[in-house]
């Protein structure tokens, strides 16, 4: 009784700590669905006062930051200040920033962790600069007191608005899409919870696709599924394309290309840049995949 007793206590003061790394998206409080950051907070707390660093990916922006505040764990008020995020209706240069202040409260459950708040603009800015609204996730298996430091000592101030070089578009690997057999990742594939993240239409049945790390190259792993078929197997995302040529199948009603994460890299969750063209139209699309979740875009032809 006394070990469970003490087991209960230990799990129970451990559950009240913000420490650790947390992800996910924050989400400006418009109708526009392209205003969405992807965000990864490395937080460190010293009794009451927490340091740490976030990272976030806007458009083609990343940049990755200092942030200091209090976390209060008898009411799970976590409060970090003074962070320019870029503001979500810049364009091109991203040159206006937000001073905004982050308000969470740490949610415990059994199936995980989450902080659950916003980004709140400083009075100067509050009629210039909306809420930003967000829910992180805690990722248990990477958040290590040594990965903490690690990250903490190895921290570089870093804005980065990236966009595919000459350089970059030489080919690392052109992959013939074909049935590749592998029943371990098409079993777990099935398991995880397709997101369409994009509909996308096209004015040819063939479509190029280019596959890029999105920013920092950190050892993501990835497979590719075209129409629920493997046809790329556990391949490294780095600053060089993963070259696919495929062709619309005019059976069915959509066409889907879905990346499918067999880890996480350093810096959580999986994401990439996929540069999609059938020779007239170009997109650019982020998209992210993680542990339970598959990134899925959906190819359309346009019709006349």
């Amino acid at each position: 009784m006394l070990l469970l007793l003490l087991l209960f206590s230990s799990f129970h003061l451990h559950s009240q700590t913000v420490f650790g790394y947390w992800y996910g998206y924050a989400n400006v409080k418009s109708i526009s669905s392209a205003n969405n950051y992807l965000v990864e907070l490395v937080l460190q707390p010293e009794k009451n006062h927490v340091k740490g660093i976030l990272n976030y990916f806007f458009r083609n922006t990343y940049r990755s930051l200092k942030v200091e505040g209090n976390y209060n764990p008898a009411n799970r008020q976590l409060s970090l200040y003074n962070i320019p995020l870029t503001f979500h209706g810049s364009t091109n240069s991203f040159e206006v920033d937000c001073p905004m202040n982050l308000r969470a409260t740490l949610r415990v459950a059994q199936a995980g962790s989450n902080l659950q708040g916003a980004f709140i603009s400083i009075p100067e800015y509050q009629y210039t600069c909306p809420e930003i609204v967000f829910n992180f996730t805690l990722n248990a298996d990477i958040s290590k007191k040594d990965s903490v430091l690690k990250a903490m000592s190895e921290y570089k101030e870093n804005y980065q608005v990236w966009k595919p070089q000459l350089e970059d578009t030489l080919v690392a690997v052109a992959v013939v899409p074909t049935k590749v057999i592998n029943y371990v990742t098409e079993a777990e594939f099935t398991k995880r919870k397709n997101v369409i993240t994009q509909e996308l239409e096209f004015e040819s049945d063939s479509l190029r696709i280019d596959v890029y790390d999105n920013g920092e190259i950190d050892g993501d792993m990835v497979s590719l599924f075209y129409n629920q078929q493997l046809v790329l197997n556990n391949q490294k995302l780095t600053h060089k394309s993963i070259r696919l040529n495929v062709v619309l199948d005019h059976s069915k009603a959509n066409n889907e290309i879905s990346m499918f994460a067999e880890n996480l890299g350093l810096i959580p969750p999986n994401t990439a840049l996929m540069s999609i063209t059938d020779g007239k139209n170009k997109y650019e699309v982020r998209i992210s995949s993680s542990l339970e979740k598959n990134a899925t875009i959906r190819l359309k032809r346009k019709m006349n």
